[in-house]
């Protein structure tokens, strides 16, 4: 290798010409040192990702860049693993994003339902609310919204494993009345039929595009009741971090995705109409989130290869190890934005956030319960038609 590039240098590791003896993580900085002694290389880096993985030249022709159809092509190209390769190191949540650790020291299952706990915190979640998940993936949120809050949760995604998975662990919970996951994407906002009070969106806005910003926010706007709030949890790049046209993750793992930065992202939010409630990073939660992952990658390697090739693996190793690097170095942020619909400046918002961090929330929506089963679901039935009667408002 002459003159090595990090896309040279990762291609070589993901088809086992270059390999990582010890802390893959420790890896990272000394190809850095390597990288930074010749000019101009960090950008070669980005631009020069072979195609010796992933045929991508099939599906990047169904459609202009965030067609629905191309879109549906580049989520199906992640997300469609068989979910014998990420449920080893995913864990029982079966949650793709990034964590929320009170300590260190959490299990990756703890720190996962602490995010979720987290969010539905935020969202202020309340019996009977009528709740959307955007990009729902295998369903753990709204499962454990519908389980600990009594919401009508909904979710959708345009992974048809994800929304296959999500519907057997729905039915297996007995939540069927409760929640559902569909195959749909958020801009096919009609079908949905329905107002919603709460709206979450995790891990998702990444793969809209930056210049299509504006539009998703809007259309997040109109899906939401005046008095709903929304929570945006997405991987911002650094303000000083230039934007990057190629790279290996947009060409070996996330196809067409591009990052915005936090201030491109609240402007796309505040022209929709939303106001800005709270914002909060979790940079370094998705470092711990991202080592757990490639611990659980590298113990479970067996059973892994049993699903998918080594090629494979050996990228989602490297993209995630990388990652990591790059959460460590502030070169990426991942920001929980919560968004208000207020209701002719009324917000709806309680005057401080302390009930997010207390045990109080939690444990009046456990005090939610009936033993008529026909009340719930008539109360249920009762929601959703005024749910649907505002649909037309929007």
């Amino acid at each position: 290798m002459a003159e090595p590039t990090e896309l040279s240098m990762g291609e070589a590791f993901i088809h086992g010409e270059l390999d990582i003896e010890g802390d893959i993580f420790s890896a990272f900085s000394v190809a850095e040192h390597i990288l930074t002694r010749h000019r101009g290389l960090r950008q070669q880096i980005l631009e020069s990702v072979a195609s010796s993985l992933f045929d991508l030249g099939q599906w990047i022709k169904r459609g202009s860049e965030h067609s629905l159809r191309r879109d549906k092509s580049s989520i199906a190209h992640h997300y469609d693993q068989p979910i014998e390769f990420y449920a080893p190191w995913l864990g029982e949540t079966l949650a793709y994003s990034c964590a929320y650790f009170r300590s260190s020291g959490d299990s990756l299952e703890v720190a996962q339902n602490q995010k979720f706990e987290l969010i539905c915190q935020k969202l202020r979640l309340k019996p009977l609310d009528c709740m959307l998940d955007l990009g729902c993936g295998w369903g753990g949120l709204i499962l454990y919204a519908a389980a600990k809050y009594r919401v009508l949760a909904r979710g959708i995604t345009l992974s048809r494993e994800q929304a296959r998975l999500a519907n057997d662990r729905i039915e297996q919970d007995n939540l069927s009345q409760s929640c559902a996951v569909e195959l749909l994407d958020y801009r096919e906002q009609a079908r949905l039929g329905a107002l919603f009070d709460k709206i979450a969106s995790v891990g998702m806005f990444e793969h809209v595009g930056v210049k299509y910003l504006p539009r998703y926010f809007l259309t997040v706007h109109r899906l939401l009741k005046p008095g709903g709030v929304f929570l945006n949890h997405g991987i911002a790049r650094s303000y000083g971090s230039p934007p990057r046209k190629s790279s290996f993750i947009d060409k070996y793992v996330f196809p067409d995705a591009r990052l915005a930065t936090l201030s491109q992202t609240l402007q796309a939010a505040e022209s929709a109409g939303f106001e800005v409630r709270d914002v909060e990073n979790l940079r370094e939660h998705y470092e711990l989130t991202l080592r757990r992952w490639v611990d659980g990658l590298q113990r479970n390697a067996d059973t892994l290869l049993r699903s998918v090739s080594e090629v494979t693996y050996r990228t989602w190793l490297l993209y995630m190890a990388g990652s990591a690097a790059a959460f460590r170095r502030a070169d990426l942020g991942v920001y929980q934005l919560l968004l208000s619909r207020h209701d002719r400046g009324r917000s709806g918002l309680p005057l401080t956030r302390d009930d997010w961090y207390s045990d109080r929330a939690s444990e009046q929506q456990t005090e939610f319960t009936t033993s008529d089963g026909g009340e719930i679901r008539k109360s249920v039935k009762s929601r959703l038609r005024r749910s649907d009667s505002l649909a037309g408002d929007s």
